[in-house]
């Protein structure tokens, strides 16, 4: 099979929302007025991002995942996508699961694929993911202030663990590693929440390298610093079941939760939780904003805690 009957094979769909999409030199999107275009790409490398044992199926879903997840950060409204692929050969078997997924969560965004590459190499996997959102209503990483409350979505650390009993270092039961293995393998981008929480959060970003790395991200951007009640962080009950040590490292540093983590006034908490509601998606306030520039983290007592946060880092 050559590269474009691949490409018409599993990848070739007729556009309905694009002006132009697959097959042409550039893909055309028409954007309503008001409205400012949000893009973002995330790469995947086999070894680096996911294990070669992973089903076709979810690894198309979470190639998807990861780049909506940028979307649901910024608020934004998802519209379409690309996809460049570099596969060692043509395998009909994970082209199919892998697309079969992929389109399985594009279609319950209303979004479609409208261009992209392929080429022979080691399985690597771009998606970008182009979106829209009111320019004054963009969530951005540098809007937090003293004052705030902190917020996360959903809960931390289970993908982490799921890594963990991959390497060894973690045993689990079957349908325990199953529940785990699950938030690895196939996150739920936040587009919903990201959407309800326009005109409320102050500042968001995704989780893609841990809390205590991607906080960073915001407080540096917001000139701010933060508390974090270490005992309020929303956990499953696989992950509360482990050693304590274990536990601080799969929720503060372990990534590849794609929750979002957010800031809003304390006057907007009921808005929040509405808007939470309204988005079928649980939130958890576990902390505030300070002033001074400095992450520090506190038990349920408000007693300090000695924590070293790091968050993942690609050339650490």
């Amino acid at each position: 099979m050559g590269e474009f009957e691949l490409i018409e094979k599993y990848f070739g769909r007729a556009p309905r929302r694009a002006a132009v999409g697959v097959g042409d030199d550039c893909a055309l999107l028409d954007v309503e007025p008001g409205m400012r275009l949000a893009v973002s790409s995330d790469l995947l490398v086999e070894g680096r991002h996911f294990l070669s044992t992973v089903a076709p199926e979810r690894l198309g879903h979470k190639a998807l995942a990861v780049n909506l997840s940028d979307l649901a950060a910024c608020g934004a409204e998802p519209l379409a996508f690309t996809l460049a692929i570099s596969m060692p050969r043509v395998d009909e078997s994970f082209l199919a699961g892998f697309s079969r997924g992929m389109f399985a969560l594009a279609e319950s965004h209303g979004i479609e694929l409208v261009g992209g590459d392929t080429t022979a190499g080691p399985l690597s996997i771009c998606i970008t993911v182009f979106g829209q959102v009111p320019p004054e209503q963009a969530l951005l990483r540098s809007g937090a202030r003293p004052g705030h409350d902190l917020w996360v979505s959903g809960r931390l650390g289970d993908a982490r663990l799921a890594l963990e009993v991959f390497r060894g270092t973690a045993t689990l039961p079957g349908s325990a590693f199953e529940e785990v293995r699950r938030s690895m393998e196939c996150p739920e981008p936040r587009v919903p929440l990201g959407i309800a929480l326009r005109g409320l959060a102050t500042s968001a970003i995704d989780l893609s390298d841990g809390l205590a790395g991607d906080l960073g991200h915001v407080m540096r951007l917001s000139g701010v610093g933060a508390t974090v009640d270490y005992d309020a962080i929303p956990r499953s009950t696989v992950l509360a079941m482990q050693s304590a040590e274990l536990q601080r490292e799969c929720l503060l540093a372990g990534g590849d939760d794609y929750e979002l983590l957010f800031t809003a006034p304390p006057s907007r908490r009921d808005a929040v939780l509405a808007a939470a509601a309204e988005a079928q998606v649980a939130v958890t306030c576990i902390g505030g904003i300070d002033a001074e520039d400095e992450l520090r983290f506190v038990d349920g007592q408000g007693r300090p805690m000695d924590v070293a946060p790091r968050g993942f880092d690609h050339f650490a």
